[in-house]
């Protein structure tokens, strides 16, 4: 009988990965700062419960996926991923402690997110739920969606853009759907991220049956892509602050230009290898922080001036 070692709090974190946070807290950030400069209503519980609610069920995505790609022996030392990136791979704990923990972190999740959306009625519980069976969808079932080439568009549009539009309609259980232009930058920025590692994992993907969009694509064409969208993504974390701030909104770009830049010029001259995995990922996840981070910047300073103008 194989003898495991315990699952303790560091290696639950890992698992959570806390470096890819960045998916879920800015735009659960952004759009609490949005709701207030719109006008809608959220209450402290649901300020605090909401980006809560976001982390975790993205650490829940995390856990389970590494978990299904353990057991389906698609992970292995061979792969370009840091120690702390492959747990289960390195540490020799139970899979099983692993499908628990994420399936308590899917659950600490939901109760939280129920917890904020009960003030507000069906509408935000609504969106909570298509949120939580992405969740389970992602990594689970006979197809998962990260198995397809979807995975981009649904990660993004899930974390980038549900979570602005479930944020909303908490504040009045009303769809708030123009909140979606306001998140593009999130959607791509994180679409992003989900290309960033099937971009690098082409011929590993291939050989354990995924159908990606890089899969599809090649490498040569799926690079290409990439940088356009990037170059899409500047334009916008550039541009739409400005459209919704006025002269605040400079302040993102601003941002950009100074503490942001290097991990966007990087990503624009990356070549998608697998040998360049864990640069591509530092990189991306860093474009993701400094990039929307500055958006959300922004929009707090337009706050601000807003406040003390008495507006």
């Amino acid at each position: 009988m194989k003898t495991y070692h315990r699952l303790t709090p560091k290696l639950a974190l890992q698992l959570a990965a806390p470096h890819t946070w960045a998916a879920s807290v800015c735009p659960s950030v952004f759009a609490v700062l949005y709701c207030a400069a719109a006008g809608l209503h959220l209450n402290p519980v649901q300020i605090i419960c909401l980006p809560a609610a976001c982390v975790l069920l993205q650490s829940a995505v995390n856990t389970l996926n590494d978990y299904a790609d353990y057991r389906k022996g698609t992970d292995s030392e061979e792969d370009n991923v840091e120690v702390s990136d492959a747990v289960l791979v390195y540490s020799g704990i139970d899979p099983k402690h692993a499908l628990f923990l994420g399936i308590g972190y899917l659950l600490a999740g939901v109760i939280l997110g129920i917890l904020a959306s009960v003030y507000a009625g069906f509408t935000p519980i609504l969106i909570g739920v298509v949120g939580a069976l992405t969740v389970l969808l992602y990594s689970g079932g006979p197809m998962p969606v990260s198995y397809l080439p979807v995975g981009e568009i649904v990660s993004g549009l899930v974390m980038g853009g549900l979570i602005p539009l479930g944020t909303a309609a908490c504040a009045d259980n009303r769809l708030h759907p123009e909140i979606l232009l306001w998140a593009l930058p999130f959607i791509i920025g994180i679409g992003l991220i989900m290309m960033s590692n099937n971009g690098c994992d082409i011929e590993k993907d291939i050989a354990a049956g995924r159908h990606t969009l890089p899969v599809y694509l090649g490498r040569k064409r799926t690079r290409r892509l990439y940088h356009d969208l990037l170059l899409v993504w500047v334009f916008l974390l550039s541009m739409l602050p400005a459209a919704l701030l006025g002269w605040a909104g400079l302040v993102s770009p601003a941002l950009i230009l100074t503490a942001g830049r290097k991990p966007f010029v990087w990503l624009l001259g990356s070549s998608l290898r697998p040998e360049k995995r864990i640069r591509q990922m530092k990189m991306i996840a860093a474009a993701n922080l400094f990039g929307n981070g500055a958006y959300i910047a922004a929009l707090a300073v337009g706050l601000i001036i807003r406040q003390i103008a008495g507006i």
